[in-house]
């Protein structure tokens, strides 16, 4: 996978401008949603390997509808607790039958088996782990999903982005052709997690034999300091407020496209800009926990709620007016891959 790894954590390095996915001019400028799609457990608390909730499942059908209303189909990155719920399997079965949505995996250690490891932080990254426990507990979470929709699953996100120096050699093996595990401009080496301070917006390609495209969570740095991007950034993270005063003058804000703890203004700036830098494909996120008041510190109660959706409206109808289109995980792979195979997969869990 390349890149160094350090006391403090995994560093992928910069992508080589060679790498970089060439969309096709009819590609247009496009979209896509990711969910990460969990179990249920206390965010301010210790990892638990008993916190496998996946009540909130219920209110998915009525949460689909509202982007099936915008047009905009879901990838739903699935974990351990939700792919061994039969309900939860029993509704996504049925959503992805819209033809567009389709299944990817999630992986959660903490609650993946084989559970050999002790949970703490550290091991909450998957990349942290001895490979042949990371290939193992991928290849018991792909093979359950395999099982459970009828195809394999070819999109990958770490929990945690948790990726490491052996994640895409393990997804390789096990036939994944997408990762959205590397979070732009985030760094979260504080824990012993990856640093993807190097990583930029535009899909590339890595892995072994460049056999994987990666497609970063989108982060836009807006303010009239923007341009000083994440080494600034850092920066005032070392300053008592920095970060705070920063944004509040509108010289630096980092702003991920999720409407979790990223104010609407704030958000719809980042779009615009991430459109006017010539970003092709804006990938947007959020955990499926939030659908329903109670579950994240995003989503407390029924005014959070509303405004998620309000958030998620005002967003679509910007992308609208910058003729920003959604794009399914099959269409962004017959882009970047060539043709898509015509299997079963085509609307199921792989969406190829």
């Amino acid at each position: 996978m390349g890149g160094r790894k350090t006391v403090s954590g995994y560093r992928p390095p910069a992508p080589a401008p060679a790498s970089f996915v060439d969309w096709p001019q009819d590609f247009g400028t496009r979209f896509t949603v990711f969910v990460d799609t969990e179990e249920e457990f206390d965010w301010g608390a210790p990892l638990r390997r008993d916190a496998r909730g996946t009540g909130h499942m219920a209110a998915m059908p009525a949460a689909h509808a509202r982007f099936a209303d915008h047009g905009v189909p879901l990838l739903w990155l699935i974990d351990y607790p939700i792919v061994t719920c039969p309900r939860s399997v029993w509704i996504l079965g049925q959503l992805i039958g819209d033809g567009r949505s389709s299944i990817g995996t999630q992986l959660h250690p903490w609650v993946n088996p084989p559970l050999d490891e002790e949970v703490c932080v550290r091991n909450s990254f998957t990349g942290n782990l001895p490979a042949e426990l990371e290939l193992r507990k991928l290849t018991v979470l792909t093979d359950a999903i395999a099982s459970a929709f009828g195809a394999r699953p070819i999109a990958y996100r770490a929990g945690r982005y948790g990726v490491g120096p052996n994640t895409l050699a393990a997804l390789v093996a096990l036939g994944y052709r997408i990762d959205t595990s590397m979070r732009s401009a985030y760094d979260y080496s504080s824990e012993d997690g990856p640093d993807f301070s190097a990583i930029p917006n535009h899909a590339f390609r890595t892995g072994p034999d460049r056999a994987i495209v990666e497609l970063p969570l989108t982060t836009v740095f807006t303010g009239h300091l923007r341009n000083g991007g994440a080494a600034l950034y850092r920066r005032l993270g070392k300053l008592p407020r920095g970060r705070g005063a920063a944004s509040r003058l509108k010289l630096l804000s980092r702003v991920a496209l999720t409407p979790e703890d990223m104010p609407l203004e704030e958000a719809l700036e980042a779009v615009r800009v991430a459109v006017g830098e010539g970003v092709k494909l804006l990938n947007f996120s959020f955990h499926s926990p939030s659908i329903e008041p109670g579950h994240t510190p995003y989503v407390r109660d029924a005014a959070d709620l509303a405004a998620f959706w309000r958030w998620w409206d005002a967003v679509f109808a910007e992308l609208a007016r910058l003729g920003v289109a959604p794009a399914s995980l099959g269409e962004i792979i017959d882009a970047a891959c060539g043709a898509a195979p015509t299997s079963a997969s085509a609307t199921g869990a792989g969406g190829l």
